[in-house]
């Protein structure tokens, strides 16, 4: 059967075009090697599982490894200590036996097994550990556990008193045999669970699992790792593809997201093809979906009110947030994969997700209620020929629109607001048929490029406060040299500007050889 791109549950080699990601495996054994207890906590669909199943192959050479999936217990396992004491050790020997064991091994299972009445309310935590010390002694290999969606657990006060047994048996492991190595995995960071379950002071900050080493493995895809992996699928399909040039496109709008790589590789194997302007096709579809990555996304903005102002100022008004990893909102958006840290400041981690969030704030009923958002529905077939989008007759329109409807309000209002206004008007015009997102690079309180993706061709407008002819010479380099990178001939200039005696309208001026439309609202 010929292999796939996967976007569901675990990848399979055998089955599925993968990164190589042996690389990390080397890494994380390293851990390992060194007895280290730690946590793989990264967003959703980040390859989590499909790492761990990779990595129990990897280490069974020199370990038994005990790989257990707490998504499987349900919640009446975490009733109390008898009842999740008894059901995981049942689990764990079932795990342990899939090892090739020593008959020594065998029959100290065989002994626990006989000797104990796992029915019994006094068998918990303590007598658990101690049977897993006796395992541990016993195993002439080192033992690694492993848990996958530990977020299953993390609501309940069973869950905190197991880590601390762990913990207990992790400082006292030259005295008592225990682990060689625990290795959790779910989205949350396990050491702030204390402060979930016991929210009062005393304990915000007082976590079980205050063992753990640093996790700071990258697990996102390069260029390379895409490279790598549609390398082995042209050796396949000989479809002539340009593999350097799509790979660094597809990192370009997922950065290395592992699921949102894989998903435009299937639109492409399964819908368009291998042509670099096609990946703007798949990236089109991915939008449309209603997946769980999406709906994750938007319940947790819905839900947080501190984070959708985060995303807010970032996404609408343009402002750079300085990185603070005390910040509890920043650590939280980047735990979920919203946010990440670049040159000391916080911007959304790939241009897909940027995209998608533009489109639930900028789509809510009180936004399409605007009157700048309904008059770019009513102008959104006027610009349509050839099939290409006239950017040029967008802006004139906007400023006739601006200047209408905003004229009266102060300056304040109009400076904050104005490249929001911008985006209202553009959003129905290029609904469902192109996407836009806003350059992380550029962006700041001055100035801010948003790039148009429309039917396979880009536009490039720059969007920025008026701050006087030099400041404006200035920005008129910058966008030239930005055209030169994308390999543009023509770029837009939408300048804000409140000064008095301002002449607003359009011009065209050449700038290194570029054109560059500017407008003046």
């Amino acid at each position: 059967m010929p292999k796939v791109f996967n976007t569901t549950a675990v990848c399979i080699p055998e089955e599925h075009y993968m990164v190589d990601i042996s690389g990390r495996l080397e890494e994380i054994k390293s851990l390992v090697d060194a007895g280290k207890y730690f946590t793989i906590n990264r967003a959703r669909q980040y390859g989590k599982t499909t790492t761990l199943r990779a990595l129990y192959r990897y280490l069974q050479k020199e370990y038994y490894v005990v790989l257990l999936d707490f998504q499987t217990f349900d919640n009446d396992k975490f009733e109390n200590g008898n009842v999740f004491s008894a059901a995981f050790i049942n689990s764990f020997l079932r795990s342990l036996k899939r090892n090739t064991l020593s008959p020594e091994l065998e029959d100290t299972i065989k002994n626990i097994l006989h000797s104990t009445d796992y029915t019994d309310k006094y068998f918990s935590l303590k007598e658990l550990f101690e049977q897993l010390s006796d395992l541990c002694a016993a195993a002439e290999k080192k033992i690694v556990l492993m848990i996958d969606e530990v977020d299953s657990a993390s609501n309940n006060q069973v869950f905190l008193d197991f880590l601390a047994q762990l913990r207990g048996y992790y400082l006292i492991r030259n005295k008592r045999p225990t682990f060689q190595s625990v290795i959790l995995a779910g989205v949350h960071d396990i050491r702030n669970l204390r402060q979930k379950i016991r929210p009062d002071a005393e304990h915000k900050h007082n976590s079980p699992w205050n063992i753990a080493s640093n996790f700071d493995i990258d697990m996102s895809f390069s260029v390379s790792d895409i490279a790598g992996m549609l390398t082995e699928y042209e050796q396949d399909h000989h479809t002539g593809m340009d593999i350097q040039k799509l790979s660094q496109l597809i990192y370009d709008y997922t950065s290395g997201y592992p699921v949102l790589v894989s998903s435009i590789c299937k639109y492409m194997d399964e819908k368009f093809g291998w042509k670099t302007e096609y990946v703007s096709d798949a990236v089109k579809l991915i939008l449309k979906e209603n997946n769980a990555l999406f709906e994750s996304l938007i319940n947790k903005i819905e839900d947080n009110q501190e984070l959708y102002d985060y995303l807010y100022q970032i996404l609408i008004l343009g402002r750079k947030i300085s990185y603070n990893p005390d910040d509890s909102v920043i650590r939280l958006a980047m735990m979920y994969g919203f946010l990440k840290e670049e040159n000391g400041s916080v911007v959304i981690a790939n241009r897909i997700f940027e995209t998608r969030l533009y489109n639930a704030i900028l789509t809510t009923k009180k936004m399409q209620e605007t009157s700048i958002y309904k008059a770019g529905e009513w102008d959104k077939n006027q610009f349509i020929q050839n099939g290409q989008l006239n950017m040029e007759k967008i802006l004139e329109k906007f400023i006739l629109h601006f200047n209408d409807i905003y004229c009266s309000q102060p300056d304040k209002f109009k400076e904050e607001d104005g490249r929001k206004l911008f985006l209202l008007y553009l959003r129905p015009i290029i609904n469902g048929t192109g996407n836009y997102y806003i350059e992380a690079q550029t962006r700041d309180q001055k100035r801010t490029d948003v790039i148009v993706d429309y039917l396979g061709k880009q536009y490039i407008i720059e969007l920025k406060i008026w701050r006087g002819e030099e400041y404006n010479t200035e920005g008129e380099k910058q966008i030239a040299e930005y055209l030169n990178y994308y390999h543009l001939e023509k770029g837009y200039l939408l300048s804000f500007n409140f000064n008095k005696s301002k002449k607003s309208g359009m011009k065209t001026i050449q700038v290194n050889g570029k054109t560059v439309i500017e407008a003046v609202v």
